[in-house]
């Protein structure tokens, strides 16, 4: 899965079924789906500033290059995982 995170407040739905439907999913997180064809769409945690936004539901994926890796540690021997620079360690 591929997540790219937007702050919320900069981040608009435009698609036709507009704002996700939103379920709680674990105690301390919410997550949106498409109100017309049930798609997780989106992710965010409470009291977070960031919404995570599953990176394949954009229109545009321009410069959203993977920049972590979850549990890469845990990986098969021969998988290898290149990884854009962090924008965040300039």
């Amino acid at each position: 899965m591929l997540w790219v995170g937007f702050r919320g407040d900069s981040l608009t739905w435009t698609g036709p079924g507009g704002e996700p439907t939103w379920y709680s999913t674990w105690p301390t997180l919410r997550r949106g789906f498409c109100p017309r064809c049930g798609t997780h769409l989106v992710s965010v945690a409470d009291n977070s500033d960031m919404i995570m936004v599953t990176g394949f539901s954009l229109t545009d994926q321009r410069g959203i290059e993977p920049v972590g890796h979850s549990y890469s540690g845990d990986a098969v021997p021969w998988m290898s995982i290149a990884l854009a620079p962090d924008p965040t360690h300039r």
